[in-house]
This record gives C-alpha cells, sequence and structure tokens, in this order.
C-alpha cells in the first residue's frame, strides 16, 4: 500500500518538530530535504526517529562514484529508511551507491532521481531510460511524476519501486511544480510513495489537511491511518 510521506520543508528543527508532533498520527513518514538537512544535520533525523517516524533523506546525492557512496553509507548510519542518488550521475555511479547500500539490506532503499518535478516540457522518454538504468544498477526505485508512474511499472516490474513528488489536492495550487497530480491519480497509477509538502504544511490546519489526503489515497485503493513500519518496501 502507497505511504503518505510529508515533506518537512520549513526552517529549522522546531518548525519541523511541531509537524511532525501534530502529524504523526496520521503518517509515520517524513522526507528532509537539502535545506533542512544543511541547516540542522543529524538532529532532525534523530527527532524524527524519536518521534517514531520513517525518514526519507532526499539528498539527491550527484558526485564522484565513491563519494556517492560514502554518502550512502552516511544515511544508512543516520537510520535513513529512504535515501536518493541522482540518475544523472550515470551508471558507475548509481551501482557505487547500490552496493555501499547492502549492508543495511531491509532497512534502507536507494532511490535514483529521475527527472524533477519542476521540470516541463517532454520528459517521457529520459525519465524511463533513467528507472532502467536505476534498476539494472541495482538500486530499489526512482522519483517521479505520477504521469511518468505507471509507464515505469510496466517496463521494470511492480516491485521496482516508485516514489512521487509534486502531489496537490485538486484545485489546488501548483507553486514551483510543472508536472503536479492529485492523490487519487498517485494511488491509481502505482505510486508506493506519494510526497506531499505545501498543501499540508502550510495549510492554516495540517493535522485536517493531511486526513484530507489519507482519505482521497483510501478512497482510490490506498492505504488508511498511519503508514506503520510493515509498509517499509526494502527489497534487496
Amino acid at each position: 500500500m502507497p505511504a503518505l510521506i510529508v515533506a518537512l520543508d520549513v526552517p529549522g528543527l522546531r518548525e519541523a518538530a511541531g509537524l511532525v508532533e501534530c502529524l504523526r498520527p496520521v503518517t509515520c513518514w517524513f522526507k528532509i530535504g537539502p535545506v533542512l538537512f544543511v541547516r540542522e544535520g543529524p538532529a532532525v533525523v534523530r527527532m524524527v526517529h524519536d518521534a517514531g517516524g520513517h525518514v526519507f533523506l532526499d539528498l539527491k546525492l550527484h558526485d564522484i562514484p565513491q563519494s556517492a557512496a560514502g554518502g550512502v553509507v552516511a544515511a544508512a548510519e543516520l537510520g535513513a529508511a529512504l535515501v536518493t542518488v541522482h540518475c544523472a550521475g550515470g551508471e558507475t555511479m548509481l551501482r557505487a551507491a547500490a552496493a555501499a547500500a547492502r549492508p543495511a539490506a531491509g532497512r534502507m532503499a536507494v532511490l535514483g532521481v529521475t527527472r524533477l518535478t519542476s521540470e516541463a516540457g517532454r520528459v517521457a522518454g529520459s525519465v524511463l531510460r533513467a528507472a532502467r538504468l536505476a534498476q539494472d544498477a541495482g538500486l530499489d526505485g526512482v522519483t517521479a511524476a505520477v504521469a511518468e508512474c505507471a509507464r515505469i511499472k510496466a517496463a521494470c516490474g511492480q516491485a521496482f519501486r516508485v516514489l512521487t513528488p509534486a502531489i496537490r489536492p485538486a484545485g489546488g495550487p501548483a507553486h514551483d511544480q510543472a508536472r503536479v497530480a492529485t492523490p487519487a491519480a498517485a494511488v491509481r497509477a502505482g505510486s508506493d510513495y506519494l510526497v506531499v509538502g505545501r498543501p499540508i504544511t502550510a495549510a492554516t490546519d495540517p493535522v485536517a489537511a493531511a486526513r484530507a489526503v489519507a482519505a482521497e489515497m483510501e478512497a482510490a485503493g490506498g492505504a488508511s491511518g498511519p503508514v506503520t513500519g510493515s509498509q517499509m518496501p526494502v527489497r534487496r
């Protein structure tokens, strides 16, 4: 069943902790991106863990193979459940990242970033090529827009995980995202993780907004209620 991941795209640890505390009854998955991680470091990961949550560490590692692999090892040591590397780093880097994660089998998955959801235009072909490259290199899955999710599943198999950012409730603003989709569309497309940020975190009532997203997921055939550790999808 798909998991709802709330993006903690907030200025600092205090704001992130407040969101985790109020949203924890709805989901146990939280995304920590580069801004919050650079500002607060491992403390913000520990905060989510102390609250009983799982961390999606969205660092989009893109470097020489040794450095990317070192970043994956460090993410595993922090206890991240998901970490991202960028497919643009190439096959050698992706293979190094996959190999670096093997000691953390069953505890952490590595996902390849295909194309950013802020990118407009015709990207479907490049997204599919990146997904196949990631799978061949041994990664657990990829991140991609909902529009590409079903095609990736058809090409790479249902066990290959797809995380979909840029999820927006129907009629909501797209903000700086070019390729958005509703929670229901993401579930129907086969997404394994739905990442929702500002529609929840910037809402007047974040808990009500999160519950509305969860309800839409349930109505479309997804998970209902809190997402638990039993839905950790690491397959290595």
